[in-house]
């Protein structure tokens, strides 16, 4: 429930002793005026609304007629209904016959103001028997609880918010949840707010019609569209801005959307939305940077995915064993310690990176090590060398020669100092990361691509 300081308990199962439960939305009318001030109405289907005595909500006001309005949850929205009253029923100011309410909406029926509330209610999960489902692998008691709420959401149309840090699994468990699915012979679509620029979201997402802008020589099915009858997975969700977080939230509320650039009909779609974000959603509509609209129009549920660190040591043998069988058993039992010690800051992604290093060096296992243990203690690259410049022959050559030389550098370092996250080296040089994967791919740095998100 939505505590004294308006801050939503959080959804989550997440890391052990911090969050060992999960949540999903509860909603309520609050009334603000006389005759019920203060008086709260769950809403878990369908509520009447009137002056009659027979409507599961009865305000007894001159204003308000017998039969007033009826509210009614669909799913992950609430539906309001007028009911030919005499002085209508209004959502913010306007005056509605039949509208979608979103979070904090403000229901005026006649007189008389009712809140309408989102907050997260607390589920019972047991953990999951399982060690692995789908492409999660994890015998953890954190682990083994968002297994069992996947288990338990996955069927559903949900909306549905991922949080965790980079690198923690968010893109496979936006996968698991959907293959169990009802979707699972739909698409599945992936589109990364953080590696396309401000200027063309709104395009890839909704697609654009040929002359829209500069550039667009032809139509363009956007991203929605091409998830219909399958699931869109909308990677960090964070940095999606705030002039395109209404129109977003929008079309997930009307379940429509139009190109840019289109002035006919909008296009209905029929698409479940996986939302991930690498940092604390909540906070950050507290600060201002993402709207609470759109915040809880995609925490229906919230799955909070542990760190490796949190998962313990009992995952780490389990996770190498299922990327390179046999693997672990081949290591001695220093080499094992060695890893179980490493605090993995890069988690899932990171030790993905590091088993594919391993495999490759099966016959000289301590060179792995030793480039763990060097992350570990000193995560920073060395600074200071004086790159080589060449002294002779033309201006223009050894001027290029001492720029390519410093990209390199620079990028070398840049991977390093963020442990090889594309979407944190772009963020920190200040690049688009289409760019730097152009200048990745110039100096033959890519790090293996993989689907820990």
């Amino acid at each position: 429930m939505a505590t004294s300081s308006g801050i939503p308990t959080r959804t989550v199962v997440g890391a052990r002793s911090r969050f060992e439960r999960a949540a999903s939305q509860e909603f309520q009318l609050v009334v603000l005026n006389a005759p019920l001030q203060g008086k709260v109405f769950p809403l878990e289907g369908a509520l009447r609304i009137g002056k009659a005595s027979d409507n599961d909500v009865v305000i007894e006001h001159p204003t308000v007629s017998r039969n007033h309005l009826v509210v009614r949850r669909q799913g992950d929205q609430v539906l309001v209904q007028d009911l030919g009253s005499t002085n209508g029923t209004f959502i913010d100011g306007a005056q509605v016959r039949e509208a979608y309410l979103r979070a904090g909406a403000l229901l005026e029926v006649g007189d008389v103001q009712l809140r309408f509330q989102a907050s997260h209610k607390e589920l019972e999960l047991s953990p999951a028997t399982e060690s692995r489902l789908v492409d999660l692998v994890g015998t953890s008691k954190p682990m083994r609880q968002i297994f069992s709420l996947i288990q338990r959401i996955a069927p559903t149309d949900s909306t549905l918010l991922i949080v965790g840090e980079t690198g923690s699994g968010k893109g496979a468990a936006s996968k698991t949840i959907h293959q169990l699915s009802a979707r699972a012979q739909g698409p599945f679509i992936t589109f990364d707010c953080a590696s396309v620029p401000d200027s063309l979201i709104e395009s890839e997402l909704f697609g654009h019609e040929r002359g829209a802008f500069t550039g667009a020589t032809s139509q363009r099915v956007g991203h929605l569209q091409l998830a219909d009858k399958g699931t869109l997975f909308i990677d960090e969700i964070d940095d999606l801005s705030l002039d395109l977080q209404p129109k977003l939230l929008r079309a997930l509320e009307d379940r429509e959307f139009r190109r840019v650039g289109s002035s006919g009909n909008p296009i209905k779609f029929d698409t479940r939305v996986i939302a991930a974000s690498k940092k604390d959603l909540w906070a950050e509509t507290q600060a201002g940077r993402f709207r609470e609209d759109l915040y809880f129009r995609l925490s229906v549920f919230t799955v909070e995915l542990p760190t490796l660190r949190d998962r313990g040591a009992e995952d780490l043998p389990l996770l190498v064993e299922a990327w390179a069988p046999g693997l672990w058993a081949r290591l001695s039992e220093e080499h094992k310690q060695q890893a179980i010690n490493h605090t993995w800051p890069g988690n899932v992604r990171e030790l993905r990176n590091w088993v594919e290093r391993l495999k490759h060096l099966t016959d000289a296992p301590e060179l792995a090590m030793q480039a763990l243990l060097d992350g570990a203690s000193s995560p920073q690259a060395p600074q200071g060398e004086v790159l080589p410049v060449k002294y002779s022959g033309p201006f223009k050559d050894a001027k290029d020669d001492l720029i390519r030389a410093f990209e390199k550098e620079y990028l070398t370092r840049l991977l390093s100092q963020t442990r090889g996250n594309i979407a944190k080296a772009a963020r920190d040089a200040g690049l688009d990361r289409k760019h730097l994967y152009s200048l990745l791919h110039k100096y033959q740095l890519v790090q293996a691509q993989d689907d820990e998100k």
